[in-house]
Formats: structure tokens, C-alpha cells, sequence
């Protein structure tokens, strides 16, 4: 379905970035992971060369500025052409409003809006030029709140990606660029697992009762889950959709 497609995936060492990486593999492309570990990205890219694509790796901290710009630049020297960019790293800190410090948020801003921003920005005319797709990595959390989880840095991130994800879609169809995002419920990737692992073990039963109650699906996701999805969005059978927000979250946010 993607043979012959470049595509570059940010935060593609573990988790749902890893699994994007791995379905794109699977159906042909040639991917482009961009992570901090590199001994992870070594350990990744190995494991999706065994399904006899090109791999290739960056090693980057994204929560840099001037390391994404130097990270764009080594991507064009890699690959000057390529067909997807997928900006999925980010990072989540589930702290109260008042504890929130502006360190922390500068990370979330950084991370989870400036990045994905200017990384597109620097890669644009080479996507632009194989009239490529770009897909952001939303969250459920641009606009449903869960108990518990105080969410103000994390969520005013992902409110933006979506907004982002509309208005570049806007200016970028004319030039043969398709943009969307996919919103995940909570999925079982090392970042979540962290989380649910800080909690008590009140906390642990109160969390799984709570998953089989808000997810129609009975169950958290699985990277599997949304990768598809983004093999969709990729794909010449979503050629004619661009500006949206795919919800893939179990039915979380049918209530």
C-alpha cells in the first residue's frame, strides 16, 4: 500500500511512534525514526529492517528549538525528498494548575507545540515537493478531561496541535499537502505505563475501574490501534481528507 513513500516519524523508538513506524514498515515505506535514546533507536531500527525496508536514524532532543532546526537539516541531508512526516514526540506531565512551574510548561510548549511547528516548517518544500502528508499526534485531552488527571500544560498543547493541524491544512492544500491529526485515548505505551506505575495501588484499581467504565471498548489502546489509522491517512484512499481530527480512543469521547 506505501511502497516506494519515505516517512519520517518523530518520537519512533517506542510507543505509539514506534508502532506507526512499524505499520508503515509492514506496509512498504521506508521510514525515518527521530528519537533522544539512541541505544532505542538502534534497537528499533533494526527490528523494522527485518521487514526489508530502508531504515535510517536521528538522534535528537526536540525539546530544543535549535535542535529541531539542526535536526531538519539532517533529515534533508538524508533524504532531500520524502513523502510523510509523522510529529509524534511529545511529552505528558499530569500536574495540578497551581504546581505547574513555568519550566515545566516551557517543556510542554516546546516539545508538544514548538517542535512539531518548526520542524514542519523546515522540512515543507520537501514534503511539498512529493505533495506529501503530515500527521499530528493529538490527544483526547485537547478536550475531555478525566478525574484525576489535572491536565492544564498538556492539554492547552494538544488544543493547539489540532488548531495547527486545521490551519496549515488550509494553507497547505494548494500546494498538494494533506495534514491531519489523530486524537488517541489512552494508549498502553512505556510514557502511560510510567504514569499508571506513580500511582498507588488505590490509585492502580481506582484507574483500571475507570477505564472499563469510560471506554465503551472496555480497554485501553494498543500503538496496533492507531497505527492503522495512520496508515489510512497515508494512503491514496484518503487522498480527499485533510484538516481532521480522527478520533481512534475505544469511544472515550462518545461521553
Amino acid at each position: 500500500m506505501l511502497s516506494g513513500k519515505r516517512a519520517i516519524v518523530t518520537g519512533g523508538s517506542d510507543g505509539i511512534g514506534l508502532g506507526i513506524a512499524k505499520a508503515f514498515a509492514q506496509n512498504g515505506a521506508s521510514v525515518l525514526l527521530v528519537a533522544r535514546d539512541e541505544g532505542k533507536l538502534r534497537e528499533s531500527a533494526a527490528a523494522l529492517s527485518l521487514f526489508g525496508v530502508e531504515v535510517k536514524v536521528v538522534s535528537a532532543d526536540l525539546s530544543d528549538p535549535v535542535a529541531v532546526r539542526k535536526t531538519a537539516q539532517n533529515i534533508l541531508s538524508i533524504w532531500p525528498e520524502f513523502d510523510v512526516l509523522v510529529n509524534n514526540a511529545g511529552i505528558a506531565r499530569f500536574t495540578p494548575f497551581v504546581e505547574t512551574d513555568e519550566a515545566d510548561l516551557d517543556l510542554h510548549l516546546n516539545l508538544n507545540i514548538k517542535a512539531p511547528y518548526i520542524l514542519t516548517q523546515q522540512l515543507f518544500g520537501a514534503l511539498a515537493a512529493r505533495k506529501g502528508v503530515v500527521i499530528n499526534i493529538s490527544s483526547y485531552f485537547s478536550h475531555r478531561m478525566l478525574p484525576g488527571r489535572p491536565s492544564t500544560a498538556y492539554s492547552l498543547t494538544k488544543g493547539a496541535i489540532d488548531a495547527f493541524t486545521k490551519a496549515l491544512a488550509y494553507e497547505a492544500g494548494s500546494q498538494g499537502v494533506r495534514v491531519n491529526a489523530i486524537a488517541p485515548g489512552t494508549v498502553n505505551t512505556p510514557l502511560v505505563q510510567a504514569n499508571i506505575d506513580r500511582l498507588t495501588e488505590e490509585g492502580k484499581t481506582k484507574f483500571a475501574e475507570m477505564i472499563k467504565t469510560i471506554y465503551p471498548l472496555g480497554r485501553i489502546g494498543e500503538p496496533a490501534d492507531v497505527s492503522g489509522a495512520a496508515v489510512f491517512l497515508v494512503s491514496e484512499q484518503a487522498r480527499w481528507i485533510t484538516g481532521a481530527i480522527l478520533a481512534v480512543d475505544g469511544g472515550l469521547t462518545t461521553n
